[in-house]
Order: structure tokens, then C-alpha cells, then sequence
């Protein structure tokens, strides 16, 4: 059996439909194997366990002899698309196995009306900020697909319209910035020690001062070359707030906000201690603004949904893990997010991958 050779990355787009055993079988395989492949894969979903010859000989739609099966298995295995976890035990799929699934033998369908206007019905809700309703698509996401639900959302680069510090106690101030749109964002930032509240106000009226419709970038250069030039108004203390302000916003902090939720669910299988501090390191991952920026750049490849198993994406560096993602783009097709799914790779692809591009879909709208 030759086996089929995937790039790194590779993915799958959503379209409505993926090939089952009916259509053109992936390279390489034969019925026989397909049919194999695809109940393993589907069983393991379903519980997890390695699946032994005689369960897929009463599962599978043709009749085929265990010791057919096993051979067919063996033939798998040798081709790297199965392992076995345990010398006597049964098989299950190695991650070359789940993306030829992904790719070639997987069936989804579309939702249907009703999971339409619930999604939209629960995105849409009036009244709520949109870091809520953010929120409430990556807790929703998370629902839906018994895994972490993430959302992405670039910083806006538009004109803004104030800014303001606002004590929160010793070390610690809240910036919110209200773009032009009527958007706002909040943001906590440290001060330095001793630093009065008439610090914080000073440097508010002397940011708002030199706003006049500027993006945030142009008012960051506008304060630095004031700051160098010695023009400025502020004591020593004051100018540290402008700049850890204006810095939550800028430089690398502008790749957008990450908001992920559910991340227990990620826990939940996890049993051996490796495991677990590879799910912590994910998480880390995850906070960091490298990730963001990856997130986007995967977003942006893809018209759809790209499905990631184990490394491929690049995010992650470990086996064992799945993401579902897709962009959100505004009516004329500009990439303003990304939505998905971080999950282990025996989440439901049948039912995620619609449910992913629909959200994305509807928080593009929302975002554009």
C-alpha cells in the first residue's frame, strides 16, 4: 500500500461536503482499507478506545472476515495511518491517519435553520458590548463542540476619540480607549509606585489633547518625538503612564485580542502528567502574541475552514491535539478575526467544521 503524502499545514476546506466511500477514495487506499480506516477513526471519536477486529466486523458495511480485518489493519499500520497502544490491543489513528480521514472520508452536513437562528439569535443580542458578544462566541463554540472555543479580534486602527486612565489601587490603572465607531476597550496596565491620581487624569487631558481623529499609531509617534524634543507637559511620572498606555495598544499588542473559553474541556481525558503540562504549555501558547498573529495568518490562507491536526499548524508543538479555524470576514471580504476550536483529536469533525464556519461567518458580519 502506498502511502498518501500530506504537506505540513495541509488542510481541508469546508464545502459542504467531504467525499465518503461512495466517491473517489484518497490516494492509496483501496475499499477495503477506507472502510477500516473510516470505522476506526469514527469509533475512536465516539469513545476513545482502541478498536480490536472483531468489533469491525460487525461494524462495517461489507462482511469481512476478522482475520481480513487484521491484515487490513496490519497493511495500516505498516503505512503509519495506525498504531497500536498496546501489544494485545486494538488500533487506533496516528495523526496521519486522522488528516487522510479529514481529507478524503469524512461526512458532515449543513445545520440546519433552527441551529442558524440560534447562533444568530445569541450573537446578535442588543445591549451587549462586543468584547460580550466575542465572549459569548468563544463560550457558545465551546458548547457546541465539547473542546475550547477561541475567538480572535485584530485591533481596530481607526481614528480614536478619547482615552482615559482610571485608577484601580496602588500599581494599577484601567485605560479605555473609545474609537471613532463608538467602540471601547479596556486594558489594565502597572504605575509606577506612589504615583497620585492627579497623575492619571494629567495624562488623559494630555493625550486627548493631541487625539484630533489620529489613529493610535500616529498619536504614539506624536508623544514619542514630543517626549525626545523635551516639549512635553508631563513630570516623570505622568509620561510613564502615557507610554505603558499607549503601548497596551501598539507595537506588538495590536494583533487583536484573544478570548478563549472552556479550556477545562481540554482537560477532561487528560490522565498521564506529560499530557497535562503539554496542555499547560498549550495554553501559554495561546496568550502569547506570536500565537495571535500565527491564528490570523492561518485564517487568512483559507476562503473556509482549515482543519490543523497535532503540529501541522505550527502553533502547537505537540501531538494529540486538533484545531478547527476559520477567518470571519466583513462583507467586502476583509479578514477582521478568526473563530475555532482547540480540542483533542478525537473532537467531532462532522459536527465542528459546520459549526465553525457558519460563527465565523456571522462574527464577520458583526466585526465588519
Amino acid at each position: 500500500m502506498n502511502m498518501p503524502v500530506h504537506p505540513p499545514g495541509s488542510a481541508s476546506r469546508f464545502m459542504g461536503r467531504v467525499p465518503g466511500l461512495g466517491a473517489a477514495l484518497p490516494p492509496g487506499l483501496d475499499a477495503r482499507s477506507a472502510a477500516v480506516l473510516r470505522e476506526i477513526v469514527e469509533q475512536y471519536v465516539e469513545t476513545g478506545d482502541p478498536v480490536g477486529s472483531r468489533t469491525l466486523s460487525r461494524r462495517l458495511p461489507m462482511h469481512l472476515s476478522p482475520a481480513t480485518i487484521r491484515n487490513v489493519m496490519a497493511d495500516l499500520t505498516e503505512s503509519g495511518l495506525l498504531f497500536a497502544p498496546h501489544a494485545s490491543a486494538g488500533r487506533l489513528p496516528t495523526d496521519q491517519g486522522l488528516r487522510l480521514f479529514v481529507d478524503g472520508l469524512l461526512n458532515f452536513g449543513e445545520l440546519t435553520e433552527d441551529e442558524r437562528e440560534s447562533i444568530s439569535a445569541a450573537l446578535g443580542a442588543s445591549g451587549r458590548s462586543l468584547e460580550d458578544t466575542l465572549a459569548e462566541a468563544s463560550s457558545m463554540l465551546s458548547g457546541l463542540s465539547s473542546a475550547a472555543g477561541l475567538v480572535l479580534a485584530p485591533k481596530s486602527e481607526g481614528a480614536l476619540r478619547h482615552i482615559e486612565f482610571v485608577p484601580l489601587g496602588p500599581g494599577r490603572a484601567l485605560v479605555v480607549l473609545v474609537a471613532g465607531d463608538g467602540h471601547v476597550e479596556n486594558r489594565v496596565i502597572e504605575t509606577p509606585p506612589g504615583l497620585p491620581p492627579s497623575a492619571l487624569q494629567q495624562a488623559s487631558n494630555y493625550l486627548n489633547a493631541r487625539l484630533s481623529g489620529r489613529p493610535l499609531d500616529e498619536l504614539r509617534i506624536l508623544v514619542a518625538e514630543e517626549m525626545a524634543a523635551n516639549r512635553t507637559e508631563l513630570d516623570e511620572l505622568s509620561a510613564h503612564v502615557v507610554a505603558a498606555g499607549l503601548a497596551t495598544w501598539t507595537g506588538e499588542g495590536r494583533s487583536g485580542s484573544l478570548i478563549v473559553r472552556g479550556q477545562a474541556r481540554l482537560l477532561a481525558d487528560v490522565t498521564q502528567i506529560e499530557r497535562l503540562a503539554s496542555i499547560q504549555a498549550l495554553f501559554e501558547r495561546l496568550e502569547a502574541q506570536e500565537t495571535m498573529l500565527r491564528l490570523l495568518e492561518l485564517a487568512e490562507q483559507s476562503d473556509g475552514v482549515r482543519i490543523f491536526i497535532g503540529a501541522e499548524s505550527g502553533v502547537f508543538a505537540t501531538s494529540g491535539v486538533s484545531m478547527v479555524v476559520a477567518p470571519a470576514r466583513s462583507e467586502g471580504g476583509r479578514i477582521v478575526g478568526a473563530i475555532g476550536v482547540i480540542g483533542p483529536t478525537r473532537i467531532n469533525y462532522g459536527r465542528i467544521i459546520p459549526v465553525v464556519d457558519y460563527t465565523a461567518r456571522v462574527i464577520g458580519r458583526l466585526l465588519g
